[in-house]
């Protein structure tokens, strides 16, 4: 478990299901993926970041608030993009927060912890996040973060046709710091 002032960063647990899948139908947390999901395709979803979790050492984490326990989302790093694309051997920063919990700091506070145990776990040179235009939240969060536009990563995603508003997504990365 990852442990910041304000969150915990853990593996997921089964009460983290009906949250999640209550933030997975939430149409604004889910317009710049493709949209809502139901109960079963958010149960899939927390069943591959645990997978990763069991093979890897880390994944997109549950975050939980230290204060009550209440589930926010998730934040975390996984290896890997979308084959065929820029990023498909690149450490991804991600994260998804419930709408209640936007505007406070927690995606901030999560990423820079998951930013830290990736470069004390890993021997990675760089961590890197896409997104789509459109999420300017997401892209806004990612140059605080100290992230840099990479359009030399950019891309299209596999999983959307041409002219789909969700098929060109940039890139932001962060270079491991000097030691």
């Amino acid at each position: 478990m990852i442990k910041t002032d304000w969150l915990n960063l853990r593996p997921w647990q089964d009460g983290d299901i009906e949250p999640f899948a209550a933030m997975s139908r939430d149409p604004d947390v889910m317009r710049h993926l493709n949209g809502v999901i139901d109960r079963d395709a958010a149960v899939a979803v927390i069943e591959r970041y645990s997978a990763s979790q069991a093979r890897k050492g880390h994944c997109f984490w549950a975050i939980e608030r230290t204060a009550d326990g209440a589930f926010l989302g998730f934040c975390g790093l996984r290896l890997g993009g979308h084959p065929g694309t820029n990023v498909n051997d690149e450490l991804e920063i991600g994260w998804r927060l419930a709408r209640n919990a936007w505007g406070q700091g927690y995606a901030r506070e999560a990423a820079e912890a998951s930013f830290a145990w990736g470069w004390a776990h890993t021997d990675r040179p760089r961590i890197a996040a896409w997104t789509v235009p459109a999420n300017e939240a997401s892209w806004g969060l990612m140059r605080r973060l100290g992230m840099s536009a990479r359009p030399d990563l950019d891309f299209d995603h596999p999983d959307f046709s041409e002219g789909h508003p969700l098929r060109r997504h940039l890139v932001y990365t962060i270079d491991r710091p000097a030691a």
